[in-house]
């Protein structure tokens, strides 16, 4: 019988160091050459690529943290995407020429930034053959990365399992299995607008979180039984007072890439928690017979506001990208959070590690009791 646990990691950009800071608070309670605790990993846009990393790992999860970290503390913008002056100033140069040609003359996708350094990081540090390695000695029973097929408007969860896990499709989502690569990392990742989408098979994918309507449903197809999710949606300063003017556009995107990356999973979650409740007033008896079942949660989200801290590490993004953020309107003292999601730098990430392990601590004795840690 496989390890019913999952995790599950959100997406978020920049924004997804958090996430290795909590992995980092739970592993320092396990030996060092114990295997992840949790069996089952499916992750959306950057969580997917941590959790891949992860997975890759699975036998080790000392070695899959410690490495994950290595690479966020060392992160800076360019690895990402192009972010001199040369390389913005020729891509948006390429854009424009683009949007003046036919499509069949020009088929390439449409973005703010050309993320090519992104494939190239990811080439050089997964090695995708571990994960069948790993499902085949036990130390991983699946793995999901969550997209968008814009071909179809559906949600589309690529995944690697063992042989006992059927296909899904269900409403607009469905879970498909194939062997997994950098292409599908990048498609979950590309943030519409600003990274472009990726073509698999015969249609084109975009970030996982676009077309999401049930987040909690893949780790469920995969068997999950008990589900952690490191939620990247963080608390925003409160505004009392009466906007005085329109919202700015910069503030307006930050909303949707808020509501793109969160609303679903939280709501996601208010519906497991409904679930729950409804099936705890069921007689054991009957409960037997009922195809719903009870799915335990720990959730786990930034307690301070990520914006904010963005802010601070405002100075340490590439000049080219801060020109290029205030033609439309962001600086550091925006209200939007979109710097929060592109600021691939050393300074920012770490704070976010840090975070994500205070955070992690301060909720140490739910972890130990998801993961029955012996506390003695």
């Amino acid at each position: 019988m496989p390890d019913k646990k999952a995790l599950v990691l959100g997406g978020g950009g920049a924004r997804a160091a958090y996430q290795v800071g909590v992995l980092k608070a739970i592993v320092q309670f396990y030996p060092r050459n114990h295997g992840i605790p949790f069996k089952i990993i499916c992750g959306t846009s950057a969580g997917a690529i941590n959790g891949t990393s992860i997975a890759t790992h699975a036998s080790c999860f000392h070695l899959g943290v410690r490495k994950l970290e290595w690479v966020w503390r060392h992160f800076n913008t360019h690895k990402i995407y192009r972010a001199s002056f040369s390389g913005v100033l020729s891509h948006l140069a390429k854009m424009a020429l683009m949007g003046l040609q036919d499509e069949k003359i020009n088929p390439d996708a449409g973005s703010l930034f050309d993320n090519e350094p992104l494939r190239e990081l990811l080439n050089q540090l997964i090695n995708f053959a571990r994960i069948d390695r790993n499902i085949g000695n036990g130390a991983l029973h699946a793995l999901s990365i969550d997209t968008s097929c814009y071909n179809s408007s559906r949600s589309v969860s690529f995944f690697q399992a063992n042989r006992d896990i059927d296909e899904w499709v269900r409403s607009r989502r469905g879970g498909q299995r194939t062997h997994l690569n950098t292409e599908h990392l990048l498609a979950s990742a590309a943030i519409p607008l600003v990274f472009p989408s990726i073509k698999l098979n015969r249609g084109y994918y975009g970030d996982g979180s676009v077309h999401q309507l049930a987040p909690l449903s893949c780790p469920i197809h995969l068997g999950a039984e008990k589900i952690m999710v490191i939620n990247l949606e963080s608390p925003h300063k409160q505004i009392h007072q009466e906007l005085e003017h329109h919202p700015k556009t910069a503030t307006i995107a930050g909303h949707l890439l808020d509501t793109i990356f969160s609303d679903t999973l939280n709501s996601d979650l208010e519906r497991l928690q409904r679930i729950n409740s409804t099936l705890k007033l069921i007689p054991e008896e009957a409960r037997q017979h009922a195809t719903l079942k009870t799915i335990d949660t720990l959730v786990i989200k930034p307690s301070e506001d990520l914006s904010l801290i963005a802010a601070q590490h405002y100075h340490d993004m590439p000049m080219a990208v801060r020109a290029l953020l205030r033609l439309i309107g962001i600086n550091q003292q925006s209200d939007s959070s979109i710097v929060s999601y592109l600021l691939f730098e050393q300074s920012y990430c770490s704070a976010l590690i840090n975070l994500g392990y205070q955070d992690a601590m301060c909720q140490i004795d739910e972890i130990k009791a998801f993961f029955d840690i012996d506390t003695n």
